[in-house]
């Protein structure tokens, strides 16, 4: 390949995203943590073998999506969480949007029969001038990523 045919990747800003659970759209999230799968691996010893092991996978994790945003007046999550404490467990995808600079989803994952299995009020401190901070954590069953490079 020639230097001209090189083509510069594109990339898209790390803060601008939008969160959807199931056509609840709360694109005020500040933050999302915990978007990753890890294969567990079983190691095997060869018997008469030192220099390796093998490894062999098992199954694959994924931790709890960890969603944080300002306190608004919308009470959608915190029914959601609040029907889940009752026992009423209602398993819903949450799709994760990545917006580029142009304002198109550049990549999007969607998280399978997710429900909150912990919520998080607010730090009141009088001593600072500080936005109050909810956080929703979500357990899910695996996720899917669906690249869509610009278009909408």
């Amino acid at each position: 390949m020639k230097d001209s045919e090189w083509v510069r990747p594109t990339l898209s800003p790390a803060f601008r995203f939008e969160i959807e659970i199931e056509g609840i759209n709360e694109a005020e999230f500040t933050s999302v943590h915990g978007l990753e799968a890890e294969i567990e691996l079983e190691p095997y010893r060869e018997g008469g073998e030192n220099n390796f092991e093998y490894k062999f996978p098992k199954r694959t994790k994924y931790p709890n999506l960890v969603l944080k945003r300002g306190m608004t007046g919308s009470h959608h999550l915190w029914n959601w969480f609040r029907a889940c404490t009752q026992g009423h467990i209602t398993r819903k995808d949450c799709t994760i949007k990545l917006i580029n600079y142009n304002g198109d989803v550049f990549s999007q994952w969607t998280c399978y029969k997710c429900y909150p299995v912990k919520w998080v009020g607010p730090d009141l401190t009088a001593d600072r001038s500080a936005v109050a901070i909810e956080t929703l954590e979500l357990v899910h069953q695996g996720f899917m990523s669906d690249s869509k490079q610009g278009k909408k």
